[in-house]
């Protein structure tokens, strides 16, 4: 039998582009002499698709596309992912289902049981659990079908207070019981630089515990500020990984089942994490504006690692043609700041404009003396400059139809480090979720070639400029102790004292926590976040903003 892996990268509620891709597979597929296609989870709508689920007619356009996805399945079938009503009266309205489309009609449908209701996920919100099991049969051969957190029944712990085991069944024990002769796993499982490796030792394990052959195959792209990076595979029985899928492009693998035991194995592509977190903030990037009919972009670009490591991935994600950047130096920017911001869009051949706001700060300090009168300048003087900047890359992005990008850092977000209708405005965040660490990474990766990001750029002292000589570290802790401290409080969900156990300083944990805590507020309002980690800020990070903690 010959399967192939169609790792397609979908658009929420796009029926008819989703239909049509997953149509033009399978004409491939008949061509390749393949008796399987297999399409990701809920791909006819596209993952997550969140409170649309709760639309009538939107279950109806996903039932009508997959009844016209059946049609084309004559000589071959195929395995597609979508919505199911649920036809008992008790229970939730919904199945996440795999439909078996073969002879131009619905032949079976196998229904996901472990429905995940953490980090980002939150399906049984949506969906009632399957409690049915069975196989399916293509070709003679039994197949044991599951949908991604299916086979997640034994988890790597993620902090002191996870557990490995989340469920009380394992899906794949119930399926073995009627001996398949192979096991199929679809997914929307998303990006995250942890998960790559974990994700690839899930698949191999359960073959080798199970001594049966694996394909899985896991959707590409980006919805919002989910990033899926694909990497599908087909794992032999001795947990061997014989085919694997491009990370972050659609793909289309042919897997012969006959010689899957014989095959060479694939060895893993060698990647470093920030090789990973430049790909898929690249991809975030490009889906976020194609998937919302936007071509241009803007940001400001103030000398700075962050806004020059965001210029350098929009330039690559939409072209230099698309992205226009304004520079607005204020009386306390630096000639080198300005001069490595004209270098850094002079070498990506990126269009800019220097609008200098002295004067349009100097007018506001003017207009409201008379209210500030007997008070000393402080933080209210900085945001007013942020503010400005921020009206005015509204003003070109209204003007000619650009999303304005955010710059800010996940280091700056996490302790509040940014001015709310200032430099925190923007349609999306793309180094929400990247610490300030990883930023100067970032940089070091896009001149792996050649000098990109003017050097200066990535040596100065970081400094927001917004009074004489300030540095981030007037009022920060140095980025490498802050993002180790920040790292065990949001990834590890670490008490302070478990992190000052690990060598921190009493004073500067304590200062951290609270900045973090304190500055909730200010992250329920930014832009989403392209999640590249294990714990972004967004939907995955819910937490109260009136608390006392």
């Amino acid at each position: 039998m010959k399967i192939v892996l169609a790792q397609l990268n979908f658009h929420i509620g796009n029926f008819t582009s989703n239909a049509n891709k997953m149509i033009k597979s399978i004409n491939q597929a008949k061509g390749e002499g393949a008796d399987l296609v297999v399409f990701s989870e809920l791909a006819v709508c596209g993952y997550p698709p969140y409170d649309f689920l709760e639309r009538k007619e939107f279950i109806q356009q996903c039932s009508d596309a997959i009844q016209d996805i059946a049609k084309e399945c004559k000589g071959i079938a195929a395995i597609v992912g979508g919505p199911e009503i649920n036809p008992e009266p008790q229970g939730k309205n919904l199945f996440n289902a795999a439909y078996l489309l073969e002879d131009g009609q619905i032949k079976q449908t196998i229904r996901k049981t472990l429905l995940p209701n953490y980090d980002v996920f939150d399906e049984y919100r949506y969906f009632q659990p399957n409690s049915e099991f069975e196989l399916i049969t293509i070709k003679g051969k039994k197949i044991a079908l599951t949908i991604c957190e299916d086979i997640w029944d034994d988890q790597p712990v993620a902090n002191a207070f996870a557990r490995d085991k989340l469920y009380t069944l394992s899906p794949m024990d119930k399926l073995m019981q009627q001996e398949p002769d192979l096991a199929i796993n679809i997914a929307a499982s998303p990006f995250s630089y942890t998960q790559v490796d974990i994700r690839r030792d899930i698949v191999r394990n359960k073959a080798r515990q199970y001594k049966i052959p694996f394909i899985y195959v896991n959707q590409v792209g980006a919805n919002t500020e989910l990033i899926f990076d694909g990497n599908s595979m087909a794992v032999n029985s001795r947990g061997d990984i014989t085919h694997q899928s491009n990370a972050f492009q659609e793909d289309h693998v042919v897997v012969d089942m006959a010689e899957l035991e014989v095959k060479n194995t694939v060895a893993p592509e060698v990647t470093t994490p920030i090789q990973l977190i430049y790909d898929a903030l690249v991809v975030g990037v490009r889906d976020y504006f194609a998937k919302m009919g936007f071509t241009k972009t803007t940001l400001g670009l103030s000398g700075g690692i962050d806004s020059a490591v965001t210029v350098a991935i929009a330039a690559e994600a939409l072209g230099k043609e698309n992205v226009r950047v304004l520079l607005l130096p204020s009386q306390y920017s630096s000639d080198h700041s300005i001069n490595d911001a004209v270098d850094l869009a002079n070498n990506l051949g990126i269009e800019y404009n220097i609008v200098p706001i002295k004067e349009i700060f100097n007018s506001y300090n003017f207009l409201m003396s008379p209210i500030f009168e007997g008070t000393e300048s402080d933080v209210t003087e900085e945001n007013m400059q942020a503010r400005i900047r921020g009206t005015l890359l509204m003003a070109l992005s209204n003007k000619f139809g650009h999303i304005l990008l955010n710059t800010s850092n996940k280091s700056e977000a996490a302790v509040g480090y940014g001015t709310l209708y200032g430099d925190m405005n923007g349609g999306i965040s793309v180094l929400g979720d990247v610490y300030k660490t990883d930023v100067f990474k970032l940089a070091r990766y896009i001149n792996r070639q050649q000098e990109v990001i003017p050097e200066n750029t990535i040596v100065k002292p970081p400094s927001a400029e917004l009074r004489p000589d300030q540095k981030d570290s007037d009022s920060l802790p140095d980025y490498d102790v802050l993002d180790g401290i920040l790292f065990r409080y949001i990834e590890k969900n670490m008490s302070p004292e478990e992190i000052m156990n690990d060598g921190f300083e009493e004073a500067t944990v304590n200062k951290a926590v609270r900045l973090v805590n304190m500055n909730e507020y200010k992250r329920f309002q930014t832009a989403p976040t392209l999640r590249i980690s294990s714990k972004a800020f967004g939907i995955g990070r819910r937490m109260p903003l009136v608390a006392k903690y």
